[in-house]
């Protein structure tokens, strides 16, 4: 049976919180990005949290069943990463949330991240005194239960980077898609123009038309 959902929805300008629109209502019925463990790997490649390669790597190392485990660790983790988030939004965030933090702090204890020095792809790279090498951030992929770990990542980069004043959710009230408010005047209200935002200007018209 052929896929009948839309792409993936990358609109919030925030990893961590495209993360947790992975799962929306943008269509007026409720979409899930992540059924299973191919679900998952296309997603995480899709948002470049993965290469295709250590997509295809997990795969084929993978046993029956510990890719759809680990979608389903991503999933709940994604749930409890929304209840956060809904707390918090909408004011700055203080010292005081650490302590909600547990599990997002047990997922990003067992990262094993390094690096390695490669040739630079930065086209600036060795001119006006540049170095042709670069820094290039790896990580060791031991489970598919490491795909949660660059999932932590973006959500640790949403607490310490992110202002928590301009989280928000789409205006539409049956839209559930989140994002950070990154315009100028903060005036942003809708997940896309094209989607929630156009249609809310047809109701308008619509009411209107009505009304005159």
């Amino acid at each position: 049976m052929s896929d009948q959902r839309p792409p993936a929805m990358f609109i919030a300008d925030a990893p961590g919180l495209d993360f947790l629109n992975s799962i929306g209502v943008p269509f007026d019925e409720t979409v899930e990005w992540i059924t299973n463990g191919d679900d998952l790997l296309a997603w995480l490649t899709s948002a470049k949290f993965i290469s295709p390669e250590i997509g295809s790597l997990l795969r084929k190392n993978s046993v029956p069943g510990e890719l759809d485990a680990a979608a389903a660790q991503a999933r709940s983790f994604r749930e409890w990463f929304r209840g956060f988030i809904y707390e918090y939004k909408g004011r700055p965030l203080k010292r005081g949330a650490l302590q909600k933090l547990g599990p997002l702090n047990h997922v990003l204890s067992r990262d094993e991240e390094f690096g390695q020095i490669v040739v630079t792809t930065d086209s600036k790279g060795g001119k006006q005194g540049r170095s042709e090498l670069a820094w290039l951030p790896e990580r060791r992929w031991r489970s598919p239960e490491s795909l949660l770990l660059p999932i932590a990542k973006a959500f640790g980069d949403v607490i310490c980077y992110e202002d928590f004043r301009y989280i928000k959710k789409c205006e539409s009230p049956t839209c559930t898609m989140l994002f950070v408010d990154k315009t100028r005047a903060h005036t942003r209200r809708w997940c896309s123009m094209a989607l929630c935002g156009n249609r809310a200007k047809q109701a308008a018209h619509r009411e209107r038309v009505r009304g005159e």
